[in-house]
C-alpha cells in the first residue's frame, strides 16, 4: 500500500511590488454585526492551506478563533453548535459576481446577493464594475462601499472598469480608483478589443496595484452568437460563438502581458484552445491566472435541449464534452487556478422569452459548492481537498487574506452536512432572481452555517444552537 501523494496547493503568484500597493482587507465593504461566540463542536474539520483535516472543535470569542482541539469547553455566554458528522471548511472567496448595484436593482442588489453568497458557503466576494452607470469613478466607487457598509452581509470588493464608460476608448483613472478602495480592474461583459488600448492598462496597471480581470471574447469572431457553434447549434438552427472567440484573444493578452511584465486574470475559460494558451503563457513565466464556473465544469452545449430554455444562455456558452473534461483536467493540473461563479442573476421578463433574444447569464453562488461536489467529488473525479482550495484560492489571486481556520484567524468559515439532498429551487433562492440552470436538479451538501469575518451571515433552521450552561 502506498501512501496517499500530498495535494499540490495553488500558491500567491510572486509579483514584483508595485507603487500603489495590493489592497487590503480595508478595501472590503460589509454592515457588520455582532462578533460569533460559537463552540462548533465535533466537526470534521479540512482546511488544505492551514493543513488541517481532522475531526475536532473549534472555538470563536469576539469573532475570532481563539482555540482549535478535541473536548474543548464552552465559555458562559458561548453558543454550542453540534457538529457531529458535518463538515467545517474555510469560507469560500469568489472574484466574479454581478451584484447589479447601482442600475439593476430588481435583477439583485447588495443584500440579496450577498445573502445568497453566505447561503453558498462564501465569506468574501468581488463585484463586477458592469452596472448602470459602470463603475470608472472614484466617486461612484466611494458611493458603492458606502452602501455595502450599510447593506451587504458578508465582505464585498468592488472591481473598477478598465476603460471610461466600458466603451473601450479611453482608459480609467486607474491610479485613482485603486486609491478610492478598487480591488482590481474589469470590464467583464465586454473585451477590451484594442489591443494598443490593452497594452497602455498593463502599463498603468503596475502603478495602480491591482490585477486586470478579462473577458476574452473577440467581437467579430463572436458576433451573433446565442451558443457554442457546434453540431448543436447547427441542429438547433442558433447562431454559435466558436472557441477561438476565447483562445485567441488569451493569446493575444498573454504576449502583452509577457511583453509589458503585467499581471492579468483571465475570466470564465470555456474549451481546449483556451488552456492550452494558458498552460503555454505559464510555461513562459507570464503572470496569468485563470478561473473556470461550475456550470462549465458540470454541463455541455447538449443541455440546451430543444434551445427552449434560457436558463442554460450563458457567456462564455456551454461547450462540447471534450471541454469539459478538458477544464476538469486543468483544474486538477493546477493550469486554472480557482473556481469562480460568475454569478449573473437577471428578471423572468428578460429569460422567459426566445433562446436568441434572451439575457446571457446565470446564477450560481448559491449552487456552486453542491454542484461541484455532487457531479466531481462523489464520483471520485476530484479529491475534496482540491475543491476547497481552488474556492479559497481566489483571495490570494486578487490580494485579499485568505480565509483561514487556525487560530488567532478572524472567523471566515463554514459548515455543510455533505449527507444533506436537496432540489436546487425546491425552497427558493436567496438571490432575488432565479435563473439557475441547475434549477429542479438533486444536489449533495448543504451549507449550515456561514461566519464571514466573526459575524455569523447565515445559519439554517436546521441548525441547533445551545448556551452553553457552564
Amino acid at each position: 500500500m502506498t501512501d496517499k501523494p500530498k495535494l499540490r496547493l495553488a500558491e500567491p503568484l510572486d509579483v514584483l511590488p508595485d507603487l500603489a500597493g495590493p489592497p487590503s482587507a480595508e478595501c472590503l465593504s460589509f454592515r457588520g454585526g455582532d462578533a460569533a461566540n460559537l463552540l462548533i463542536r465535533g466537526a470534521h474539520v479540512l482546511d488544505p492551506a492551514a493543513d488541517v483535516d481532522a475531526v475536532l472543535d473549534v472555538l470563536i470569542r469576539d469573532g475570532k478563533i481563539v482555540e482549535i482541539g478535541s473536548g474543548l469547553t464552552a465559555p458562559d455566554g458561548c453558543e454550542v453548535v453540534d457538529a457531529a458528522g458535518k463538515h467545517l471548511f474555510p469560507g469560500f472567496v469568489d472574484p466574479h459576481v454581478h451584484l447589479r448595484t447601482p442600475g439593476f436593482e430588481y435583477k439583485e442588489d447588495l443584500a440579496t446577493g450577498t445573502r445568497s453568497a453566505a447561503a453558498g458557503g462564501f465569506t468574501s466576494i468581488i463585484a463586477m464594475a458592469n452596472t448602470n452607470p459602470p463603475v470608472d469613478s472614484a466617486g461612484a466607487l466611494r458611493s458603492l462601499r458606502m452602501r455595502a457598509a450599510e447593506e451587504a452581509v458578508i465582505p464585498v470588493g468592488f472591481s473598477a472598469t478598465v476603460t471610461k464608460g466600458m466603451k473601450g476608448l479611453e482608459l480609467s483613472e486607474m491610479a485613482d480608483l485603486a486609491e478610492a478602495g478598487a480591488v482590481c480592474f474589469t470590464d467583464d461583459g465586454l473585451p477590451i478589443a484594442d489591443a494598443g488600448l490593452m497594452r497602455q492598462a498593463l502599463q498603468y496597471q503596475r502603478l495602480a496595484g491591482r490585477v486586470i480581470a478579462l473577458h476574452q471574447e473577440d467581437p467579430r469572431l463572436a458576433r451573433g452568437g446565442v451558443m457554442h457553434e457546434g453540431a448543436v447549434s447547427a441542429r438547433l438552427g442558433l447562431a454559435g460563438i466558436p472557441p477561438a472567440s476565447e483562445s485567441t484573444l488569451i493569446a493575444r493578452d498573454a504576449l502583452l502581458a509577457e511583453y509589458e511584465d503585467g499581471r492579468i486574470h483571465v475570466q470564465h475559460l470555456s474549451s481546449i484552445q483556451s488552456i492550452e494558451a494558458i498552460a503555454a503563457a505559464k510555461q513562459r513565466g507570464v503572470k496569468i491566472t485563470t478561473e473556470v464556473t461550475p456550470h462549465h465544469l458540470s454541463l455541455t452545449d447538449e443541455a440546451i435541449g430543444d434551445g427552449t430554455d434560457a436558463n442554460f444562455k450563458m457567456n462564455p456558452p456551454l461547450r462540447t464534452e471534450a471541454d469539459r473534461l478538458a477544464l476538469i483536467e486543468g483544474l486538477r493540473d493546477g493550469t486554472i487556478d480557482i473556481i469562480a461563479t460568475d454569478h449573473a442573476p437577471h428578471a423572468a421578463h428578460e429569460k422567459e422569452i426566445p433562446f436568441e433574444q434572451a439575457a446571457m447569464g446565470v446564477t450560481g453562488l448559491e449552487t456552486s459548492f453542491p454542484v461541484v461536489y455532487t457531479d466531481l467529488v462523489l464520483p471520485g473525479i476530484l479529491p475534496l481537498e482540491l475543491v476547497i482550495d481552488r474556492l479559497t484560492h481566489g483571495a490570494d489571486l486578487f490580494d485579499l487574506d485568505r480565509p483561514l481556520i487556525a487560530k488567532d484567524e478572524p472567523a471566515n468559515l463554514t459548515l455543510i452536512d455533505l449527507e444533506a439532498e436537496w432540489i436546487v429551487g425546491e425552497e427558493g433562492y436567496e438571490s432575488r432572481s432565479d435563473n439557475s440552470c441547475f434549477a429542479g436538479k438533486r444536489v449533495q451538501g448543504k451549507v449550515l452555517l456561514t461566519v464571514a469575518s466573526g459575524v455569523t451571515a447565515h445559519r439554517s433552521r436546521s441548525i441547533a444552537l445551545q448556551e452553553a450552561s457552564n
